[in-house]
């Protein structure tokens, strides 16, 4: 029988959760633990083959990160231990490159995450040409880092033949020099033109996966466009926003060729990968080069994780005001 009354009803859950806690574990049957058995059997191949190839390299590069190894000297090779993590923590260019790695790839996270929102609520709807206008928004995402630098410093930026400044140049803007003048700018603008199609197709399957019934049903109840959105279909959004800004700050932390390519990494944009890169083929130091490596994987770690608990916190706080 239902219980209607709502005191009844919050006095009864926590009883049922109490003894669901308290029921016995029902022992598995010889057939059942024989198929748990063939299923993680069948997961160790796949199990060993990950940790060999991600966790053997991360393993070989913390082992050279407490060596002096530097390839000018290739027979001048020692063990420093910490001496490697101490000179990377003492120069000036590992906290700004933080800084600039920060800067570029947040600001870049946050872009490609509002606008790829927007292009998935607009392509949530049907509309003549949606299938072509999917395929062209998903283009960019497509193309390769290099190609996209490339791009963007030549066809779009470039001071003299880019068609940004040849729009500037019709309403009587001078034409700015965007990779000497704003080189920060120039990065975030590729990386979110190129990101913003990853975040959409995530938030895309959010949209679709949401029942109809549920939106018409607030319809009818009086809620408008704006008041929809914000009760009921960005929480539905939480796990698929999550996962966008996690796959996407990890992604960028990545990047190198845009700030190789467009800006060399001058101008406040010698994010960690740029640095590692100098470290390693320009500098030749080995050792060094693979503490960067360390520090970015932690770092990365961390960053990863404190946008997961804002993101948890945000939403937590939203659901209670509703």
């Amino acid at each position: 029988m239902a219980i209607a009354d709502p005191t009844t009803r919050a006095l009864v859950a926590p009883q049922g959760r109490a003894a669901k806690k308290r029921a016995p574990k029902v022992p598995l049957t010889s057939r059942e633990r024989k198929s748990l058995r063939l299923a993680r059997g069948l997961l160790w191949p796949a199990l060993i083959v990950s940790i060999v190839i991600t966790q053997v390299p991360f393993l070989v590069t913390i082992f050279y990160s407490f060596q002096n190894w530097n390839l000018l000297r290739p027979g001048d090779r020692s063990f420093i231990g910490l001496g490697n993590y101490a000179r990377v923590l003492t120069q000036g260019e590992f906290f700004s490159s933080l800084w600039a790695t920060v800067l570029i790839v947040g600001t870049s996270t946050v872009l490609s995450l509002v606008i790829g929102t927007l292009l998935a609520m607009l392509l949530d709807r049907k509309f003549f040409g949606r299938g072509l206008a999917r395929t062209l928004l998903i283009t960019p995402f497509l193309m390769m880092p290099a190609a996209s630098a490339l791009i963007w410093k030549w066809s779009m930026l470039d001071n003299n033949a880019g068609m940004v400044n040849w729009l500037l140049g019709l309403v009587g803007i001078s034409p700015v020099a965007w990779n000497t003048h704003f080189p920060v700018l120039t990065v975030i603008i590729t990386l979110t033109w190129q990101y913003t199609p990853f975040m959409m197709l995530i938030l895309l399957a959010g949209l679709q996966s949401q029942p109809g019934e549920v939106l018409e049903a607030a319809s009818v109840d009086g809620a408008g466009p704006v008041r929809t959105f914000f009760s009921m279909t960005l929480p539905h959004l939480r796990q698929y926003v999550e996962l966008a800004v996690l796959l996407g700050v990890i992604l960028m932390l990545q990047v190198f060729d845009p700030v190789a390519i467009m800006t060399r990494g001058t101008g406040g944009t010698k994010t960690m990968s740029y640095l590692l890169y100098e470290r390693a083929f320009v500098g030749l130091n080995v050792g060094e080069a693979a503490a960067y490596g360390v520090l970015t994987v932690i770092i990365t770690i961390i960053v990863a994780t404190i946008a997961l608990r804002t993101l948890f916190k945000m939403f937590k706080v939203e659901g209670d005001l509703r």
